[in-house]
């Protein structure tokens, strides 16, 4: 199968995808040529990107962070909820520490992080 070759010919894909979108939608029959082209199109666009765009895994720090932001948390309350001091909180958000493995695995459990990041696998 073809491979997009440069950012050219991504751009000129990418703008066939968004003539394409608005002629195929759930109930578009699986044979349809406009559905069958999208379908090409996209696999195309998501092999170019995952090559020329790769997205980063995220970083424990960013991630605390986000979950911090997300359950309306402060240094003082993740503190609080890991069991751990505030100035120890403070290290791991700055990345000054890497915290140990029990205090890893209540990170992934009471922020719902992948223990993947935690780890940094």
């Amino acid at each position: 199968m073809a491979m997009i070759q440069n950012e050219t010919a991504y751009r000129a894909v990418m703008e066939r995808i968004e003539e394409l979108l608005p002629l195929v939608g759930d109930e578009t029959p699986v044979d349809d040529k406009n559905l069958i082209e999208l379908d090409l199109l996209s696999g195309l666009v998501s092999d170019y990107e995952d090559e020329h765009y790769p997205i980063a895994k995220p970083s424990l720090v960013e991630m605390m962070k986000l979950r911090m932001y997300e359950m309306g948390l402060n240094q003082t309350q993740l503190s609080e909820l890991l069991g751990i001091s505030s100035s120890r909180v403070s290290a791991y958000l700055k990345g000054h520490y890497e915290p140990t493995l029990k205090i890893a695995r209540e990170i992934s459990r009471k922020l719902h992080i992948d223990a993947d990041v935690v780890l940094g696998v």
